[in-house]
C-alpha cells in the first residue's frame, strides 16, 4: 500500500520532478489542487486543478530557460505535521536568454489522502524577473 503521509508524498513530488519524471508527479496532484505562485509576475497567481498547474504553469515556466539549460532541481528539506509539509529545493538553470539561474524554494503543501491538494510557493520572485523574465 502506498505511504499517504504528507511528508512521504512532498519528497515523493520533489524527487519525480527532479528526475523529469513528469506523470508520476502529475499523478500525486489531486484533480481540484491548487498551485499558488507569489509575486506580481505575469506567472503570479492561484492556478486550479491538474491542467493549469502542469500544462499551463508548469509547462510555461519550462520554456523560459534554454532547451540545454533545463534546471536542476535539488531537494534540501522536508518538514511536516499532519496534513501540511514544508519542502525546500534549490533550482538551477540557464534562462532562454542565456543568464544564469539559481533560485532558493520553498512550498508549503497540503496533503489530502495521499495526493497533494494546495502548494503555496514562496521563492525570490525578484531574480524570476530579472534573469528568466528579461
Amino acid at each position: 500500500m502506498p505511504q499517504t503521509d504528507a511528508r512521504t508524498v512532498v519528497t515523493e513530488y520533489v524527487t519525480r520532478i527532479a528526475a523529469g519524471e513528469r506523470d508520476a508527479a502529475v499523478a500525486l496532484f489531486a484533480e481540484d489542487a491548487t498551485w499558488t505562485y507569489p509575486g506580481d509576475l505575469a506567472l503570479s497567481r492561484t492556478w486550479h486543478g491538474k491542467q493549469e498547474i502542469f500544462g499551463d504553469f508548469l509547462g510555461q515556466v519550462g520554456t523560459l530557460f534554454a532547451p540545454d539549460g533545463l534546471p536542476a532541481i535539488t531537494l534540501t528539506g522536508v518538514l511536516a505535521d499532519g496534513p501540511q509539509a514544508v519542502a525546500e529545493w534549490t533550482t538551477v538553470g540557464t534562462a532562454a536568454n542565456g543568464t544564469a539561474y539559481r533560485n532558493h524554494c520553498l512550498g508549503v503543501f497540503t496533503v489530502e489522502n495521499g495526493l497533494i491538494t494546495a502548494v503555496r510557493e514562496y521563492l525570490d520572485t525578484h531574480h524570476v524577473a530579472q534573469t528568466l523574465l528579461a
